[in-house]
């Protein structure tokens, strides 16, 4: 579907079938399992499974890593590729739990648009805001999907109202729930003009679909009990009078969010769902980079690097970058430019992903993301060319929030200790600093779980256990400017200064009147907080 309102050419077919999305919510709401009917409804799998699965019920796909399986959370983003009618859905689910927001952050730089998921009955949560203010640095058109209706649930319009007013965007109803609770009995599509019924019985089955003539069609009636229909009826022709009509261009800028009800674990509404993301969600998109954007449609192929995995495969050491191919159409055996290092890499074994599963890609269109196993050469924010000199810029590296110490429980092991380190360092799991006085590393991370998650992995992939202790400092900046100054600065505050494993210049601090003592003192030099993934 070309984009009419804007002048940009239409795609070559096999990139216009493209549908490049990830799925953000607050933990809980019910994103992993969302995931999963996708999987199942793209043919992809036989049974989805649940997050807390009891007895025979499949675990989860998309979940790999251990802890994830025990806890019940997605601390890592994974990607899986699959068919939907004529299309390909290339899905990002991303951690919910507000410790690996960075890993989130980055994904988003790595789709065209975003799925986000509300729970019915708690509505906008703090989670949810911070990940839809980076959706919205980006302009990235999002399309809502109100979970768990088939539970008890507040007010729709109290829902749609709290997402208004608290997003700052406009919601236009795309299907209307009947009932909610126990009494939900299913939704009225209203783009296609369909009653949709759901079956409690078979969580796996699709809904039933009954087509209507208007809303005064008898079906209606024989389907929907008298009490629940007059409030539908009620409902609908208020929200129809108060509530904009589903604009598609306003929904590509981003000013727009279609709402969709239903239950994920139910399997209900999650077609309606996938249909709008085929429909109105958006083709691959023009990539932001230096010194000049990325278009899909052109013939030299262009990837960039947005998260890297180690030891996805405890078998092997190995290491996979996540690229999110940005033009072109890719091959197997391809030699693309590796930018940082002006190297050429041939890319003989790239990997197409199902959830955990993965296959040999043979090849990749833009708007497709791929695995690359690498020894380390591939870093986040890297990018793939054909020979152009081309970074794709907007990828963020922020400044951890808890610092701590690590030590080997075995002291002889530091070396394997230092090693896992910088691998987790790569790969944006951790930041991790080396103070210029004294051994040791310091690790920064944004939320406490993300200590337990690397203890944990250090343990099972390096077999090391390691423990974390209290820092004496709380927060990190980068530090540039003129070498001079830098040198100066760097003598007189040896003892707050460390590196960072791509070996830039970080001032530890241990207060904030650190950081203002520094910024009155040496004016001419640069403190962030964040850092852009690029060389």
């Amino acid at each position: 579907m070309s984009d009419t309102a804007s002048n940009r050419p239409n795609l070559p077919a096999e990139i216009a079938r493209r549908r490049t999305f990830a799925i953000i919510s607050h933990p809980d709401a019910g994103k992993t399992t969302l995931t999963e009917k996708f999987l199942l409804y793209g043919g992809a799998i036989q049974m989805a499974g649940q997050v807390r699965a009891k007895g025979e019920a499949r675990r989860t796909r998309s979940d790999f890593m251990q802890m994830e399986k025990d806890r019940g959370i997605s601390v890592s983003a994974s990607a899986m590729s699959f068919d939907y009618d004529d299309l390909r859905f290339n899905l990002v689910d991303t951690p919910g739990h507000s410790d690996f927001s960075e890993d989130t952050y980055r994904t988003l730089t790595a789709v065209d648009a975003a799925v986000m998921v509300i729970d019915g009955a708690k509505g906008v949560e703090s989670q949810t805001q911070k990940l839809f203010e980076v959706c919205r640095l980006r302009d990235l058109p999002i399309l809502t999907f109100c979970n768990k209706m088939d539970r008890e649930s507040r007010e729709i319009f109290d829902i749609i109202d709290e997402i208004q007013e608290n997003l700052a965007i406009d919601v236009t109803p795309a299907s209307w729930p009947i009932g909610v609770g126990r009494d939900f009995v299913g939704t009225y599509d209203i783009l296609r003009d369909r009653l949709e019924l759901m079956d409690r019985a078979d969580r796996n089955k699709v809904a039933e679909s009954i087509e209507i003539n208007g809303l005064d069609d008898p079906k209606l009636a024989e389907h929907v009990p008298e009490h629940l229909l007059e409030t539908f009826l009620e409902e609908l022709e208020m929200a129809r009078e108060l509530l904009p009509k589903l604009d598609r261009q306003a929904l590509l800028d981003g000013t727009m969010t279609p709402i969709w009800f239903g239950s994920a674990i139910n399997s209900f509404g999650v077609k309606e769902l996938m249909d709008g993301i085929a429909n109105y969600g958006p083709e691959p998109q023009v990539q932001k980079a230096n010194p000049r954007d990325i278009a899909p449609e052109e013939k030299k192929v262009t990837g960039f690097v947005f998260k890297v995995q180690a030891n996805m495969d405890p078998k092997h050491r190995d290491r996979v970058a996540f690229v999110r191919m940005a033009s072109g159409h890719f091959s197997r055996g391809m030699k693309l430019t590796h930018v940082r290092t002006k190297k050429p890499m041939a890319i003989s074994n790239p990997v197409l992903f199902l959830a955990s599963d993965r296959e040999l890609a043979e090849e990749a269109w833009a708007g497709d993301i791929i695995g690359i196993p690498n020894h380390g050469q591939l870093r986040i924010g890297d990018t793939l060319t054909e020979g152009e000199a081309l970074r794709v810029s907007g990828i963020p590296s922020f400044a951890p929030e808890l610092l701590q110490s690590v030590r080997p429980g075995d002291p002889l092991k530091a070396k394997h200790l230092e090693k896992a380190l910088m691998q987790f360092a790569e790969e944006g799991a951790a930041k991790v600093f080396k103070p210029s006085i004294g051994s040791g590393f310091i690790v920064g991370v944004v939320g406490q779980l993300q200590f337990e998650v690397l203890a944990s992995r250090i343990e099972m992939e390096y077999g090391l256990p390691v423990r974390f202790e209290q820092s004496q400092f709380t927060s990190a900046r980068w530090v540039s400017g003129d070498k001079q100054v830098l040198d100066k600065f760097i003598n007189t505050n040896s003892q707050h200064i460390a590196h960072d494993h791509d070996g830039d210049i970080v001032y530890l601090t241990r207060l904030q009147w650190d950081i203002d003592r520094v910024v009155r003192d040496y004016p001419e030099l640069n403190l962030t907080a964040t850092k852009e993934m690029m060389v």
